[in-house]
């Protein structure tokens, strides 16, 4: 039998409403893979680290947002989402106040609110992430 060499990750959506409809928080990558690349905010879990803690510091690492609460939304783990090995990632999302703004930080080169319906090319399988919130969450 062979080891399992898969990692797991954790991407959140943060979502707030604005005068045209809902936007949507992303960052531009800092590093490979998909560097200069707009992603949803996420990255590693640490060991022995709870996947919501995760995501909630993952996001406050990345866009010096702190949110309280965050709703799981599904998994993904499709093999290939991330160049450098098989990752499955535990989507998170969670709406903000319309005030909230955010400052890119940690390996996040910038961040920044996107209209939900005008998002840029983004990195990994973040697109199928999103396809998927908007059809269950009727968004």
């Amino acid at each position: 039998m062979r080891t399992s060499n898969i990692f797991v990750t954790v991407d959140i959506l943060i979502l707030k409403k604005s005068d045209r409809g809902l936007n949507l928080l992303l960052i531009k990558r800092k590093n490979d893979p998909y560097k200069g690349k707009w992603a949803i905010p996420g990255g590693f879990v640490d060991q022995d680290e709870d996947l919501e803690d995760a995501a909630k510091r993952e996001l406050k690492e990345e866009t010096n947002v702190a949110v309280a609460d965050v709703v799981q939304l599904k998994a993904f783990g499709k093999p290939g989402r991330d160049p450098r090995h098989h990752t499955v990632s535990v989507a998170f999302y969670a709406f903000v106040d319309q005030s909230t703004e955010a400052t890119a930080a940690d390996d996040a080169d910038q961040a920044d609110w996107f209209d939900l319906n005008e998002l840029p090319e983004l990195a990994f399988d973040h697109s199928e992430i999103i396809s998927f919130a908007k059809e269950s969450l009727k968004l």
